[in-house]
Parts: structure tokens; sequence; C-alpha cells
């Protein structure tokens, strides 16, 4: 009987127990880290929420681009003023699955550099059903002359090791990227590192603007809750255990 109560209570027992309850800790923790991403999630979307329903402001200049910090501008609605570069239109692909507009599914942004003073700004037009690729590849019809535009500013799309090459002989882009942008339409000098959305026109005009999306997943409290469950579950899981190896009777002795 002595050597018994070793043998169900040693190294793996202990080990076991020590497992599981570093298991509940991770949890826990795990818990706290998306509480506290939810904090900052909803931080985020009243920040962005009331920079979006501002007054526009005039877009920096093309001098304070390289020091300028496009992401706290985000979704901030902008003024400028330049011409329009029609040769140089972007055609970047995407599919349109809620739109705010008549037109969705698979189609087009149509993205036209827009010069401003000492650079370029690339001008998010709207969208475009893939039937009429053919009608905008070259920009379509545009205003000549210094023209007054308003807008939202977007932030660039990163690119990565997924982000498939640009079609260069059909000037087709799958980003939203001024730099790649840029070398597909052959522009040179200043670009600005975001884009700026135009906002709808008349219904059923195209390309179809207005369709920025502010869109922020905010699924941190349902995260919380599973990761606590698990911190809850788990030394359940483990007292049961205990349980059962108490009630265990001991092996017989030899």
């Amino acid at each position: 009987m002595t050597d018994a109560v070793p043998r169900r209570f040693g190294f793996a027992f202990w080990s076991f127990i020590l497992f599981m309850s570093a298991l509940t800790a991770l949890f826990v923790g795990l818990g706290v880290w998306q509480v506290e991403r939810l904090s900052w999630k909803e931080a985020l979307i009243a920040q962005v929420t009331a920079r979006s329903t501002a007054p526009p402001v005039a877009l920096p200049s093309a001098t304070e681009w390289p020091t300028t910090d496009f992401g706290a501008l985000a979704f901030a609605p902008v003024t400028l003023s330049g011409t329009w570069v029609p040769s140089g239109t972007v055609l970047v692909f995407t599919s349109l699955t809620t739109p705010k507009g008549p037109v969705a599914g698979p189609g087009y942004w149509v993205v036209t550099p827009f010069a401003v003073a000492s650079g370029t700004v690339f001008v998010n037009r709207g969208f475009i059903p893939q039937a009429a690729a053919e009608q905008f590849k070259q920009g379509g019809t545009l205003p000549t002359g210094e023209q007054n535009l308003s807008g939202v500013l977007v932030a660039a799309e990163a690119v990565d090791a997924f982000t498939p090459a640009a079609d260069t002989a059909k000037r087709i882009d799958w980003i939203r990227n001024p730099s790649r942008l840029a070398t597909l339409a052959g522009v040179t000098g200043p670009v600005m590192q975001a884009l700026v959305d135009l906002p709808a026109t008349k219904p059923g005009d195209l390309p179809q603007g207005g369709e920025t999306m502010v869109d922020f997943p905010n699924n941190h409290l349902g995260y919380a809750m599973t990761w606590f469950g698990f911190a809850l579950l788990t030394p359940a899981l483990l007292a049961a255990w205990i349980w059962q190896r108490l009630r265990r009777p001991p092996a017989a002795s030899a």
C-alpha cells in the first residue's frame, strides 16, 4: 500500500496539474488581451467616425507628403485642386458585394492620376462592372483644365507576398497602392502615398462613386468570451480528473 501513493500521485500527476494550470493562465491572458483590443477598436471606430463627419480640409501639399501620417487622416473629407491625367488611368480589380449604388459584382475601380502643384494624387473615381472596362481603360470622358474636387482620403493598400503582379499590358492592377499605380501609369515625380475616393453622383452614372468602405470588424468581445470560457472549463476538467484519481482504488501490492 505504501508504494501505491507515489504511483498514483507521482511526477506524471503533478506534471499534468502544472500543465492544466499553465493552460488556464494562458487562456486568462488571451481573454484580457482581447478585452484590451476591444477597448482599442472601439476608440478607433469612434475616432474614425468623428473624423469622417468633420468638415473637409485641404489636402496636404506635395512638400508635406514625406512627413504626413496619412493613416491618421484616413477617411477624412478633403478638398484638392489640379488637373486630370486621363491617359494614366489604371483599372484595379475588385468585387463589390455590398454596394451603396445600383451596380455590384466583379469589376474595377477607375483610378486616375490627378496632377496637383508639384505632385500627383491618385483619385478613385468609383466602381464599374467588367463589361464597362473598355470604355474606361483610357480614362473615359473627363473635364479639362483646373478642377476642384472633394472626396475622402483613404490609406494605401499594402503589397505583400500574396499580391499578384500587375497586368502592365492592360494596365490592370489588383491593389490600390500609389507606388504601383504610378509605375503602371508612367507617373514621375512626387506621388501622394494615399488615395482620394470621390463621392457618389447621380444614380446609374459610371464610375459609381461613394463606395468608400469604412469597416472595422469588431469581434473582440466574442473572442474574449471564448478565451474566458476556456479558462473556466480547463480547471473544471482538471478538478474532475483529480476527483477520479482520488476515487480510484490503489493498486494492490505484490
